[in-house]
């Protein structure tokens, strides 16, 4: 007697995913979607698209390095462009910069690896009256956000750069030479970046104030009478918790010439929210942008001060969609 059976196929198939699965960068859940993080550069694998095609449209930030601060007197640099478009089907409160209303912002995945480049932040300038280095550009597939200019230092030659957002100027008695760089270079809509402030401050004897740098929402503080603050960058809640990015590195600041103020009484920029730095007063070294911001570096004090401008700070990519 022979007994026939029935494979059951538990364990071996069944009905097919019918949303997207992906690897890459740091993994987090909320809710129904999922949220991939990269500090660093990394590849975002899509193994399998969703059924619905409008499952495979991805939420997404990407912020780019922010611009390295000027000595003597020098500007703040400029916020790392920030970019960002909202899926329908991962609803959260985002940034007003939010630019899925634009159709070229909007990024549908197919299965496939999409290389995540995290641009670094501009490099510190060497003092005294040094120049530091543009932030680097963040991509993700189409989206390029645009490292922050870096700012000015009171050399004529290192004037401020454009930028995500433009780096801040210096107070310098060479006229033209004290303008902030500008922002949403290269152009995009909505703007990924505002400009840097212009330097300025009294004319000897007094205080001298670099401009702050641009940030993601707001522009730069323009230097004199008082300190000028990194612009404020742009907040949301793509991680499932509030979070600020792009602010813009304040103007460093120092005395000029004779003056009856004692240095303990000189105020340098604050840096603007979203991981700007603060300028440096006299002889102090300025703060650093913050790490995976694109926050631009504080501008450093005056020539031979002792203290120096500082760096932009890091990127970030952050991908968001519905995985059930």
């Amino acid at each position: 007697m022979s007994f026939g059976y029935k494979v059951l196929g538990f364990g071996s198939g069944g009905a097919p995913n019918p949303y997207m699965v992906a690897t890459g960068g740091s993994i987090t859940d909320s809710g129904n979607d999922k949220i991939h993080t990269f500090t660093g550069p990394g590849t975002f694998t899509v193994s399998n698209v969703a059924e619905e095609a409008a499952n495979n449209l991805v939420s997404y930030m990407v912020v780019a390095g922010g611009g390295g601060g000027g000595d003597a007197m020098g500007g703040g640099g400029g916020a790392g462009g920030f970019r960002e478009v909202e899926s329908p089907v991962t609803p959260y409160t985002a940034s007003p910069l939010e630019g899925y209303p634009t159709a070229g912002n909007r990024i549908t995945v197919t299965a496939t690896g999409y290389p995540i480049t995290v641009g670094a932040g501009g490099s510190a300038p060497s003092p005294p009256a040094g120049k530091g280095t543009v932030g680097a550009d963040s991509v993700f597939s189409s989206i390029t956000s645009t490292g922050g200019g870096r700012g000015s230092s009171s050399d004529a030659a290192n004037p401020a750069n454009a930028g995500g957002s433009g780096g801040g100027g210096t107070y310098t008695p060479n006229p033209g030479t004290n303008a902030g760089g500008a922002g949403n270079s290269p152009a995009t809509t909505p703007a990924q970046g505002t400009p840097g402030g212009a330097g300025g401050g009294y004319p000897p004897p007094g205080t001298a104030q670099g401009g702050g740098g641009g940030g993601a929402t707001v522009a730069g503080g323009a230097g004199g009478p008082g300190p000028a603050a990194g612009g404020a960058g742009a907040t949301t809640e793509i991680t499932a918790s509030s979070v600020a990015s792009g602010g813009g590195g304040g103007g460093g600041a120092t005395i000029y010439g004779p003056s009856p103020n004692p240095e303990g009484a000189v105020s340098a920029g604050a840096g603007g929210t979203g991981g700007g730095g603060a300028g440096a007063p006299t002889s102090e070294n300025a703060v650093a942008g913050t790490p995976n911001t694109g926050g631009g570096g504080g501008g450093g004090p005056g020539p031979n001060a002792g203290g120096t401008g500082a760096a932009g700070g890091s990127g970030v990519v952050i991908i968001r969609y519905k995985f059930q």
